[in-house]
């Protein structure tokens, strides 16, 4: 019983190393496996070729655009593990979701250690300090001081500095509609339509804002130009085109299961529609309430979608009008033949 007692003798002096001296690439491999899980599936890359072509307009260092890249990806795959706890669902990327394998508890742990990863990632991006001193015009101030000088630096909307409170603001951003999001699903309450855009802004545009908002901070040109708007619409086009494939594709029943926002009972785009315009009708919250895991429910809450309040044709129209209005946005920005070949793939036919 006491064969090891004398590791205590001198506890204290082994505590003086820095905890990331004992933590082992094999402990860390373990702690990532639902992360890596998912990850291992790749999902469309919408977001790697939104930072694609927003770099032919900016032009940011390859080693920050990587960096970029990585951070971005982190947070989103990251928020993915815990929406898909949140929303009830089955299937990521047409295979079981994370935390149905690897149990819940160590899914959102994991996924919370992704996001404090990239918060140390972005630790890259901000600039370089060093000391100097100052000359005589300066007068008796000194201290860290940019690698540039101010006549050096170009113009920016977004600084370079601050980084993570600029990636903060849009995580808030995105807690908050998805808060917004589970509220209205667990109440059964539906929010109107301007509330339901508002919150897709918040949720959803927040990942594309964040990867603009790095991007220009870190840019080479065209630092003076604001390309949030263009974000936030792209964002809102694509959820609300997300709402309408959820219940209409077969490429996602494959990926995430037949008519899934029915079953997680959310307010979609077309069913706050369908609600909104047949207020005394309650067989969509009927449906909504019940969140139903067998076909049969789903049809005819659909067929109801389809020939009764014709929300799918509403919808249709409006992200014909979104659709618009970012190729608008896009020639005024200067065009861009990336964004546009992206939104013909998104292009969704009547």
């Amino acid at each position: 019983m006491h064969a090891n007692i004398e590791r205590y003798d001198s506890f204290l002096s082994s505590l003086r190393a820095p905890p990331s001296s004992t933590w082992t690439e094999a402990q860390e491999s373990v702690l990532l496996e639902p992360y890596t899980y998912i990850t291992a599936n790749t999902g469309k890359k919408t977001t790697e070729k939104i930072v694609q072509a927003f770099n032919l307009w900016l032009n940011v260092p390859k080693d920050k655009l990587a960096v970029i890249i990585r951070v971005v990806g982190l947070f989103h795959d990251a928020g993915l593990l815990v929406d898909d706890i949140e929303d009830g669902s089955q299937l990521r990327r047409g295979i079981t979701v994370a935390h149905k394998v690897y149990g819940i508890p160590r899914t959102i742990n994991a996924a919370n250690y992704v996001y404090f990863l990239a918060y140390q990632e972005l630790s890259s991006l901000r600039p370089k300090m060093h000391r100097r001193a100052c000359d005589s015009s300066a007068g008796s101030n000194s201290g860290l001081r940019d690698d540039c000088s101010t006549a050096e630096k170009p113009e920016r909307l977004i600084s370079d500095r601050d980084l993570d409170l600029v990636v903060n603001a849009e995580l808030i951003s995105s807690h908050r509609g998805q808060g917004l999001d589970i509220l209205w699903r667990d109440t059964l309450r539906c929010p109107t339509e301007d509330e339901y855009v508002q919150m897709v802004k918040e949720k959803t545009a927040s990942h594309l804002r964040a990867t603009a908002k790095l991007m220009m901070a870190c840019a080479t040109t065209n630092t003076n130009v604001d390309y949030v708007p263009l974000s936030n619409l792209i964002g809102i086009y694509y959820q609300i085109r997300d709402d309408y494939m959820n219940l209409q594709s077969d490429e996602y029943t494959g990926t995430k299961g037949f008519a899934e926002d029915l079953s997680e009972g959310k307010f979609s785009f077309p069913v706050v529609h369908s609600i909104l315009e047949q207020p005394e009708n309650q067989l969509i919250m009927d449906v909504l309430q019940k969140r139903p895991e067998t076909p049969t429910l789903k049809h005819r809450a659909i067929e109801y979608l389809r020939n009764t309040t014709k929300s799918f044709d509403y919808t249709l129209a409006v992200l014909h009008k979104l659709e618009q209005q970012a190729r608008g946005e896009v020639e005024r920005l200067g065009g861009n033949p990336i964004l546009s070949a992206l939104l013909d793939k998104l292009h969704v036919d009547a």
